[in-house]
C-alpha cells in the first residue's frame, strides 16, 4: 500500500474487556470510514438511548489525569483512548469510526498490542485520497516544573525522543528515541504495558481510579522490583510505554505530524498542552499533502496558501 494515501480498515473489528479505571465491562467495534473522516468515537448506550459522536481531537479533551478523556461527563465521554489512538497512528490508519458502549476504552493487556492485532486481522485498505499532514514550522514547548514537552521541525517523518526519571530505583531514569514507522511501532512500542506503583494503589482507589487494574493489565512496581511474575517485556518497558502514550495523545492533532517530539517526565497533560500551543498560532504549522504526484500545498479546504513543500514519509 502506498503510504502517501489515506487508509482505513478493510473490515470491522470488535474487542471487549474492562476499563482500567472504572472496572466496568465495555465492548468496541472499529469500523471502516471514508477519506477525510479522521478518527471519531460513537458513544452509545447513553440515557434515553442517545448516541454521541466525538471527534478524536485535542479540542475535545476534557481530562488528562492518569488517562486522556474526550467529550464531557454531562453529554457523553470516552476515557483512556490513548492506547487505541496510538495503535491507529502507529499503523498509519487515518480514518476509523470507533463504536463504544461505555465511558471507558477496554484496557485489555495494558498495551496497544491487542488493538494492533485486531487492526491487522481486519486488514487495511487505501481510501484513494492523498494523505494530509501537520508540518511543524516552529518549535513550541510546554513546561510544568522540570517536566516539558516540545514539538519542533523535522523533515523526515515523525521522530520521538522521550526521557523519564522516576524516584523508584526499579524504574529510574531512561531515554528512548525512534522515528515512527509501522514496523518500528510493532517491534518496539506496541507491546509496552501501562505501569503503576504499588504504594499508590490505595490513593488511586479513593480517587476513583485503577478500579480495574490487575497484574493482567498493568506492570505493578513494588519497592523491591516488578511484582508481575512474568517480569518485563522489554528491559526499558517503562519508557517505551511513555512513547506509546505520547503517540496516542499526539494523534489528537487530527492529522499525522511531520515533526519531532521531545519530552522529559512528560504525560497526558503536557502532550495535549503542546498540541494546544502548536495550534495557537497559525504560523507554527502548515497542512500539506503526501501525494508524490502533487508537489503543491493544500488550499481549498483551509482557505489559505501554505507555501510549503509536500512530503510523503513512511508512516
Amino acid at each position: 500500500m502506498r503510504t502517501s494515501q489515506q487508509t482505513t480498515l478493510r473490515s470491522a473489528a470488535s474487542l471487549s474487556g474492562i476499563g482500567v479505571h472504572s472496572g466496568n465491562p465495555v465492548s468496541i467495534t472499529l469500523h471502516p470510514a471514508e477519506a477525510h473522516h479522521g478518527i471519531a468515537f460513537l458513544r452509545t448506550g447513553l440515557p434515553d438511548d442517545r448516541d454521541r459522536l466525538i471527534q478524536a481531537h485535542h479540542a475535545q479533551v476534557s481530562a488528562t489525569e492518569l488517562c486522556t478523556v474526550i467529550g464531557s461527563r454531562e453529554t457523553g465521554a470516552v476515557a483512556t483512548i490513548e492506547h487505541l489512538m496510538s495503535a491507529l497512528y502507529g499503523l498509519g490508519i487515518d480514518n476509523c469510526l470507533v463504536e463504544i458502549d461505555g465511558p471507558e476504552m477496554p484496557i485489555l493487556d495494558g498495551s496497544a498490542g491487542p488493538f494492533v492485532a485486531a487492526i491487522e486481522a481486519a486488514g487495511t485498505t487505501s481510501c484513494g485520497t492523498p494523505r494530509r499532514f501537520i508540518k511543524v514550522l516552529k518549535t513550541v514547548r510546554t513546561e510544568k516544573g522540570r517536566a516539558y514537552s516540545e514539538l519542533r521541525p523535522f523533515e523526515r517523518g515523525f521522530h520521538l525522543d522521550v526521557e523519564i526519571d522516576f524516584e523508584s530505583p526499579v524504574i529510574g531514569r531512561s531515554r528512548k528515541a525512534l522515528t515512527l514507522t509501522p514496523a518500528a511501532y510493532r517491534r518496539e512500542i506496541a507491546r509496552a504495558r501501562t505501569f503503576g506503583m504499588m504504594r499508590d494503589v490505595e490513593r488511586y482507589w479513593k480517587a476513583g481510579f485503577a478500579l480495574g487494574a490487575s497484574l493482567e493489565n498493568t506492570v505493578a512496581v513494588g519497592d523491591g522490583g516488578v511484582v508481575n511474575p512474568e517480569g518485563l517485556r522489554y528491559p526499558d518497558e517503562f519508557v517505551r510505554h511513555k512513547i506509546l502514550d505520547a503517540v496516542g495523545d499526539l494523534a489528537l492533532a487530527g492529522l499525522p505530524i511531520l515533526g519531532a517530539y521531545q519530552s522529559f517526565c512528560g504525560g497526558h497533560g503536557l502532550n495535549v498542552a503542546v498540541l494546544t500551543a502548536l495550534f495557537a498560532d497559525r504560523s507554527n504549522y502548515a497542512i500539506v499533502e503526501g501525494s508524490p504526484a502533487r508537489r503543491e500545498p493544500v488550499f481549498a479546504e483551509f482557505g489559505v496558501g501554505l507555501g510549503a513543500a509536500v512530503y510523503a514519509p513512511e508512516l
